[in-house]
């Protein structure tokens, strides 16, 4: 028997609203944000940056802007970025960091894909006149393609202290931070001054339909505002947006819990099937497996879609499924079954 339903584990991205959620946002009280007059925005940007122990929030309509925006204003041409070769600054913001700030990336393999003190002290180019700067650090926390990897807070300790050792700037990609902090053991307090700047992503884990808080000192931060405005991100009533931000943020973190445990759920499931040849260890909500090569993605995922299930390629012989809030226990129930039972 088909399934009627729909079943999405493409992304934590494609959440919707929750009643409650669209009610606080039809509800909101609306200024003009380019002007600073959005009292709903400012009082997400304050909530933010508080939580994370920062001075001050600029909310921006995607992640990658918020990053963008974030390597722009930490550095100039002829520096250079360093991060893990897996990282989303570096896989999936287009070359964001040479199209908008001219500079150079060092992408560093490691065999976790979080990096570590030792590796960034290591990679630190000399001051010669012809090699460029290494100015700044970007780390993902958690990691999406290592399969939400988390970084320990001793880890996040020892980063931060070896950037300010060697005077670089250290930016936190908080797409799914929040999946890190319940599963990780530390709070945002704890970890939120350890860096320079932070982007906190709402659209995915947490459920909102848009937007990312990017986080930092006050005087920083204005200069952000002013780099957002030339990338096209300065918005009027933002505040319709940032209430589902603030809905997001008092109702869905502690309940990512849940998310983690359906997707351990599911790893249980694929770890016994034979189709599957390889599965990443899940740390939160993101579950990366290979099929054996006589079974295609293309294949895979038709069969799937025959009886509502979603999901997507992630390689050439890899599948992604991502648990969130929209994926019900009873989903994950009837999902298990037809891995079991309906998958050739």
């Amino acid at each position: 028997m088909e399934s009627s339903r729909r079943i999405n584990l493409i992304s934590d991205t494609v959440t919707l609203p929750s009643p409650g959620m669209l009610n606080s946002m039809m509800n909101a009280k609306l200024g003009d944000d380019v002007f600073q007059e959005d009292p709903t925005v400012k009082q997400l940007e304050e909530k933010l940056a508080g939580m994370f122990m920062q001075e001050a929030g600029l909310f921006c309509p995607s992640g990658t802007m918020a990053n963008q925006i974030a390597i722009k204003s930490h550095t100039q041409p002829m520096d250079e970025m360093l991060c893990e070769i897996n990282s989303h600054v570096f896989q999936y913001e287009v070359a964001g960091y040479a199209f908008h700030s001219g500079i150079a990336v060092n992408p560093l393999t490691t065999d976790t894909g979080n990096l570590s003190s030792e590796i960034i002290a290591q990679s630190i180019k000399a001051s010669q006149d012809w090699l460029p700067n290494t100015k700044l650090v970007v780390i993902e926390n958690t990691g999406n393609r290592t399969g939400g990897t988390i970084y320990s807070h001793q880890e996040l300790l020892e980063i931060s202290s070896c950037c300010k050792a060697n005077k670089l700037k250290l930016h936190l990609d908080g797409a799914r931070i929040f999946n890190a902090i319940v599963e990780g053991g530390y709070t945002s307090h704890e970890i939120g001054s350890l860096f320079d700047s932070i982007s906190v992503c709402l659209s995915k884990g947490l459920g909102a339909p848009i937007g990312t808080v990017l986080l930092g000192k006050q005087s920083w931060i204005q200069k952000c505002r002013k780099v957002r405005k030339v990338m096209g991100g300065g918005m009027r009533q933002t505040g319709i947006l940032a209430a589902a931000g603030l809905y997001a943020l008092e109702h869905h973190i502690s309940r990512l819990k849940v998310d983690h445990l359906h997707a351990k759920q599911l790893e249980a499931c694929l770890k016994n099937r034979a189709y599957v040849s390889k599965i990443k260890p899940v740390y939160t909500n993101i579950i990366i497996f290979d099929l054996i090569p006589s079974l295609s993605t293309d294949s895979f995922i038709n069969q799937l879609n025959k009886y509502g299930i979603h999901a997507s390629a992630f390689g050439k012989n890899s599948i992604r499924f991502v648990t969130h809030l929209d994926i019900s226990e009873s989903m994950i129930n009837e999902v298990i079954e037809i891995l079991e039972s309906k998958i050739i």
